[in-house]
């Protein structure tokens, strides 16, 4: 079994989406970033990269390189639960925290659940 822990912040910014846990949010403001900034996603694809001890989120999908630039971070997180099958392992749990004053998210959490769960992460392993 190997655990990893994964870290991600972002500010936000005027004239961009929020999304988080690849579920669209509506609020003013978004999060600012070279991809479309979903923390949650970042979060748990730093925690799975390093966990397999393959460097970080930046090593596979660095900002400095214009293919990333806009990337729908649930596509990220989808090929890197793949990267884990094909290493021979298996995400078994995901435990979350976001730190947001604002918006309110809990209406959003099933949501995010379920988008999450459609990348092969087991909806009854994400909390």
């Amino acid at each position: 079994m190997r655990i990893g822990f994964g870290y991600d912040s972002h500010r936000f910014v005027q004239g961009r989406r929020l999304i988080i846990g690849g579920v669209e949010i509506p609020y003013e403001k978004g999060l600012g970033g070279h991809s479309d900034a979903d923390v949650l996603c970042h979060a748990i694809t730093d925690a799975v990269i390093g966990a397999l001890g393959l460097g970080d989120i930046g090593t596979h999908f660095p900002d400095t390189d214009a293919k990333w630039k806009d990337a729908v971070s649930i596509e990220l997180l989808k090929y890197i639960v793949e990267l884990t099958r094909m290493n021979g392992f298996q995400i078994i749990w995901v435990d979350t925290t976001i730190v947001a004053e604002r918006p309110k998210l809990s209406p959003y959490v099933s949501q995010m659940k379920e988008v999450l769960s459609d990348v092969g992460i087991a909806a009854g392993a994400i909390n």
